[in-house]
């Protein structure tokens, strides 16, 4: 059963293993077109070439953190939501502790969950 109206998904996360397990998930849940990119560089260039219905942010990418690109893609209205080992945002920036979060490791039920919070946060 397809979750909110999602064609296109960029997921910006380091570990391939991770990128792919959450790729099934949402084309599971109804997902036609995912992008993986695993530098804040490489998923840059994708949401200037292509347009998103949401990302999914790793916040912990190695050597930079995706607070930036996250606050990028709040100036170009581009729904997202972090992905961290992190349990909860309260030591992100204050700007960036509402957003939702999927915690890993997560499963398909955590996923349908965090799309829900994901979709009432844009509303």
């Amino acid at each position: 059963m397809p979750i909110m109206s999602v064609r296109r998904v960029l997921i910006l996360e380091d570990s391939l293993i991770i990128a792919m397990e959450a790729e099934d998930i949402l084309r599971t849940v109804g997902v036609e077109t995912i992008s993986i990119c695993n530098s804040i560089s490489q998923a840059m260039e994708a949401i200037t070439a292509d347009l998103y219905d949401f990302a999914l942010l790793d916040v912990n990418l190695g050597d930079v953190m995706s607070f930036d690109f996250a606050r990028h893609l709040v100036s170009v209205e581009i729904p997202f939501g972090f992905v961290s080992g992190y349990s909860d945002t309260l030591d992100f920036p204050e700007d960036l502790q509402d957003r939702p979060l999927l915690v890993k490791p997560f499963d398909e039920t955590a996923m349908r969950e965090f799309l829900r919070r994901l979709s009432l946060s844009e509303v």
